[in-house]
């Protein structure tokens, strides 16, 4: 952890990224039916490998998002119970920054980013 932020700061970056999270992983679940769509109406190999790719990618993706809202949520309790044991003008005080967390949002936000480009571009090629 490093460089202190305000806590409301860090508190709505929480928020947000609670929000970003729990969009990710309701386009995960319509990228789940689309897939299951081509499934369908598709049985050639190469398309059903490909498909099991995007389907381990779909459930990997779906434990990352579970433990960063753990970690979001930990590190939530954190800053309040900081507030909570000097609640004296927590609206100007500093906390420190848990920039590990901040680091796997990027990333994680990049990697999903990645990941629906490459299966924007599966459905292009088989639909």
């Amino acid at each position: 952890m490093s460089n202190p932020k305000y806590i409301h700061e860090l508190h709505n970056d929480h928020i947000t990224w609670k929000k970003n999270l729990a969009f990710a992983a309701d386009e995960i679940k319509s990228f789940e039916n689309r897939l299951s769509e081509v499934l369908t109406a598709n049985t050639k190999t190469d398309i059903t490998a490909k498909a099991e790719h995007f389907q381990n990618a779909f459930i990997r993706h779906n434990e990352v998002i579970d433990e960063l809202n753990h970690d979001i949520d930990a590190d939530e309790k954190r800053i309040s119970a900081e507030a909570e044991a000097n609640n004296v003008a927590t609206d100007h005080r500093r906390t420190e920054d848990n920039a590990s967390l901040r680091e796997r949002m990027a990333s994680f936000d990049r990697i999903f980013a990645e990941l629906k480009t490459e299966f924007n571009d599966y459905l292009g090629d088989v639909l």
